[in-house]
């Protein structure tokens, strides 16, 4: 017996309602966690809270010292992976065709982009902290983040990459320019809208990072005075916060900080990343 053919127009309602069903889900979910931590932590915030240095194991003061270590350490994580991470995905899209290197290294980047960020941090722990006598301090801080970022950056890099036409590189070679100039004055700044994503998801990661960022940065109090001085972030001070329960308003107002940090973030970078590409569509 046969059977009858769906309306296609019906197939594809179908689909679509499907698809809005799952996307407002989820940005329901999203916006109610925002939400619900926002309320909770705003009645917190002040400037007081903002500026001032934590007392009494953070049961009084405010956050300033774990805003900077945060800043600190995410700035100079990014630093250290995007140049690597994106200089990698050239390499792989522009300058090499696919053969037994390169396998390893999409393998050993998509492996390592599904290690724990525990695992990490006991790497960094032991290999920076104790091996290279860095002790918990911000470089060691951040060379682990910027090993753990590096596969998310490497892997979106050369997804950006890819999706840029060959006729782009094409009509750049026939004007006459070399490989790198084409790179760098065409396929890098269309790319790089796509590549700020990636750099975003990893900028995100590193400020809500918390296992990694104890075992190789430390949990201190006190402004950074340097590159080997330890450090708390304000995920840090979150987790110590609530998992010790020190104080439960003095948690959710970090945490309100630290969420409002990352949206903000977000649109900025996204917002600047528009605005370079409209630029060099000028030029």
């Amino acid at each position: 017996m046969l059977h009858k053919r769906v309306d296609p127009r019906i197939s594809q309602k179908i689909a679509q309602a499907v698809i809005w069903f799952a996307g407002g889900v989820t940005l329901l979910i999203l916006m109610f966690m925002v939400f619900y931590i926002v309320w909770q932590g705003l009645p917190q915030v002040n400037w007081r809270f903002l500026s001032g240095a934590p007392m009494d194991m953070g049961r009084e003061g405010g956050i300033f010292p774990t805003i900077v270590g945060t800043v600190v350490l995410t700035l100079l994580a990014i630093a250290i992976a995007t140049p690597f991470g994106v200089g990698t995905a050239i390499y792989l899209v522009e300058y090499t065709r696919p053969n037994w290197i390169t396998g390893v290294i999409r393998f050993g980047a998509d492996a390592l982009a599904g290690i724990p960020s525990i695992i990490y941090g006991l790497f960094g722990f032991v290999f920076f902290v104790i091996t290279l006598n860095m002790g918990w301090s911000v470089l060691s801080g951040a060379l682990t983040l910027a090993i753990m970022i590096l596969p998310t950056i490497i892997r979106t890099s050369e997804e950006a990459l890819r999706a840029i036409p060959d006729d782009y590189r094409e009509v750049s070679l026939s004007l006459g320019a070399s490989k790198w100039s084409m790179v760098t004055s065409v396929v890098l700044p269309a790319a790089l809208p796509a590549i700020t994503t990636g750099v975003i998801l990893g900028m995100g990661r590193c400020v809500g990072e918390t296992a990694a960022v104890i075992l190789t940065a430390g949990s201190s109090l006190r402004l950074p005075t340097g590159l080997y001085s330890p450090v708390r972030t304000m995920s840090v001070h979150f987790y110590i916060l609530a998992r010790e329960g020190i104080s439960d308003s003095m948690a959710w107002g970090t945490g309100a900080v630290l969420v409002v940090s990352i949206l903000l973030i977000n649109v900025v970078i996204n917002w600047l990343a528009i605005k370079l590409v409209k630029r060099s569509v000028r030029l």
